[in-house]
């Protein structure tokens, strides 16, 4: 059996001789090509056709209102996310320098001498957003309509996650629906995009197979909320299996019931005065991207028809 390590370096040498990836010097940083993002593109296109089809997945059927932040958002709403509790190896502070002249200079000798410089830089009020639904939370209402809200988010997250497979990078697109209501509104919009979703991936030539999974919290009280995610069934990850069977999959989509995480966090209430809960389903733009050329190839042109004018129409 080839080992994963070897996989890993052929699909990332295909993608790069292909032109699809250009490699930065980084372990998981890469420049994209002109075909892998007209791949990428029509993927977001057709998540975006399929998620407007569900309007009866928002209040009153009323759709998705459409949010596209930055790559980076206030660092007073990310404390909010708890996301440091659980995942610090994977985020990602901005530092500036805010020193005077003589600091400056001091600065520069360093670096000339080749030596570090990082300490003159100090934290900024930014962090490199980590899950794209996360600065929808400080943009609402805390005080929630009737019926609550449905969102569509779509950007840049980044997680410090170094690796050679090509499927972990730091830097990646989600695109999210989100929906923020009453537990059984969550609950439900969590259960319908499981479904939805698999269906959505399955349509692309995909064997997608929808599993109760957790999040890699962090240190010894991470494992309790591991089993405890697990437990309550919290998160269904859509996988695939990039690198064949007899390795593990990879998860390109996700589905998640938070319960009153955010809402308890971000003081997020109903008209009844009650907790408001959530839920997402997101999807990994670059890790469909990159399952569709593992399993078609690298060249679209030769994709099975039904694939091509699903994405191509």
């Amino acid at each position: 059996m080839t080992s994963i390590d070897t996989l890993h370096d052929q699909f990332r040498r295909e993608l790069v001789e292909a032109g699809l990836l250009f490699d930065t010097g980084l372990d998981g940083l890469y420049a994209r090509g002109a075909e892998f993002e007209r791949i990428l593109d029509a993927v977001d296109h057709l998540i975006t056709r399929d998620g407007h089809a569900a309007s009866d997945l928002t209040p009153a059927g009323s759709g998705y209102r459409l949010y596209r932040f930055p790559p980076v958002f206030p660092r007073d709403v990310y404390d909010k996310t708890d996301y440091i509790e659980s995942f610090p190896d994977l985020t990602g502070l901005v530092h500036t320098f805010t020193g005077s002249s003589s600091d400056h200079r001091a600065l520069l000798a360093r670096r000339a001498a080749d030596e570090s410089w990082d300490h003159h830089l100090t934290p900024g009020d930014t962090v490199m957003v980590s899950s794209a639904c996360h600065p929808l939370y400080g943009a609402i209402p805390q005080q929630l309509p009737e019926g609550g809200i449905a969102a569509e988010v779509n950007g840049y997250c980044f997680r410090h996650e170094p690796s050679p497979d090509p499927m972990r990078m730091q830097a990646f697109r989600m695109h999210e629906f989100v929906r923020i209501g009453t537990p059984s509104e969550a609950a439900e919009f969590r259960t319908a995009w499981v479904g939805r979703a698999q269906g959505l991936l399955s349509g692309l030539g995909l064997e997608v197979e929808a599993v109760a999974a957790n999040d890699p919290f962090f240190g010894r009280a991470g494992k309790l909320l591991a089993n405890g995610q697990l437990s309550n069934n919290l998160k269904t990850e859509l996988v695939v299996h990039v690198y064949g069977d007899d390795h593990p999959a990879d998860a390109i989509a996700s589905c998640n019931l938070a319960e009153d995480h955010f809402g308890r966090n971000f003081s997020l209430t109903l008209p009844d005065g009650s907790t408001a809960h959530s839920a997402c389903v997101g999807f990994g733009l670059e890790r469909i991207t990159l399952a569709l050329l593992s399993v078609h190839g690298t060249d679209p042109a030769q994709w099975p028809a039904t694939v091509r004018e699903t994405l191509f129409p």
